[in-house]
C-alpha cells in the first residue's frame, strides 16, 4: 500500500501528538520532535480545553510546530470564537462536517474519516479536495477519536490527498502500520497517555522511536 510517498523518497513520517492538555506534556512532545500538537475544543471530550487554557499551552510552542484545533460538528461560531482568542495553524475536523463549513474559516484543515467496511472512501475524499491531508480514524460511537485500531487495508490507495494514520496507534503498533500504510503523518493520543489527557513521557519517546522503526 503506497500513498503518494514514492516521490519523495527518502521520507520522513510526520507525527502529531494529539489531545494535549499540560505544559509540561506540550514541552516535552516539542523536545521528541513533534511536527504537531494538537488541542480539542469538543467540550464532552476528557481531554477537551478551553480558548483560555489553549493560549497558555500554546504560548509553550516553539517555532515550527504546528498547532491544530480539533472540533467536531461545531457550529460556525464555535471556530470563530476560538480563533479569535487562539492562534492555531490548522483545522481538525472530526465529524460530520460539509466541505464548506471546513472551508470557511481561511485556515488550512484536515477531515477526519471514519473508515468502516463497505465505505467509499475514496468518493468521500474526493468531497474534500482542498483539505490538507485526510485522517483515517475508527469507525466509532463516540466522537473526536475513537483510541481503537482498525483494518488498514480498508484505507484505498491513489488518494488524493496525503494521509494522515490515526485509530488506537501506540509505541507497540505504530511502526507495523507505518510499514503497511506508509502514511505521510501518525496521530497519537490515548497510545502515548498515563490516564486521559495526561501524557506519559516515557511513551511518548517510545512512540518516536518506533516511528523511527517502521521507516525502515
Amino acid at each position: 500500500m503506497s500513498h503518494n510517498l514514492d516521490s519523495l523518497w527518502p521520507w520522513r513520517v510526520r507525527v502529531k501528538i494529539c489531545g494535549l492538555t499540560r505544559p509540561q506534556d506540550v514541552r516535552e512532545a516539542c523536545r521528541l520532535g513533534a511536527d504537531a500538537l494538537g488541542f480539542v475544543f469538543y467540550p464532552p471530550s476528557p481531554r477537551a480545553v478551553t480558548p483560555t487554557q489553549a493560549e497558555a499551552l500554546l504560548a509553550e510552542v516553539p517555532p515550527f510546530v504546528t498547532t491544530v484545533g480539533l472540533f467536531v460538528n461545531p457550529a460556525p461560531d464555535e471556530v470563530e470564537s476560538v480563533l479569535e482568542r487562539v492562534p492555531l495553524d490548522l483545522l481538525q475536523f472530526h465529524g460530520d462536517e460539509p466541505p464548506e463549513l471546513c472551508r470557511r474559516f481561511a485556515r488550512p484543515y484536515l477531515k477526519a474519516l471514519r473508515v468502516r467496511p463497505g465505505l467509499d472512501l475514496l468518493e468521500l475524499a474526493r468531497c474534500y479536495p482542498d483539505a490538507k491531508g485526510l485522517l483515517f480514524d475508527a469507525d466509532s460511537a463516540v466522537w473526536g477519536g475513537s483510541g481503537r485500531a482498525f483494518d488498514w487495508s480498508l484505507i484505498p490507495p491513489a488518494l488524493p490527498r496525503p494521509v494522515v494514520l490515526a485509530g488506537g496507534l501506540t509505541p507497540e503498533t505504530v511502526a507495523e502500520a507505518i510499514a503497511r500504510v506508509r502514511p505521510w503523518a501518525v496521530d497519537v493520543s490515548s497510545g502515548v497517555e498515563a490516564a486521559k489527557g495526561i501524557k506519559c513521557p516515557q511513551r511518548m519517546a517510545a512512540f518516536f522511536a518506533a516511528v523511527t522503526q517502521g521507516m525502515h
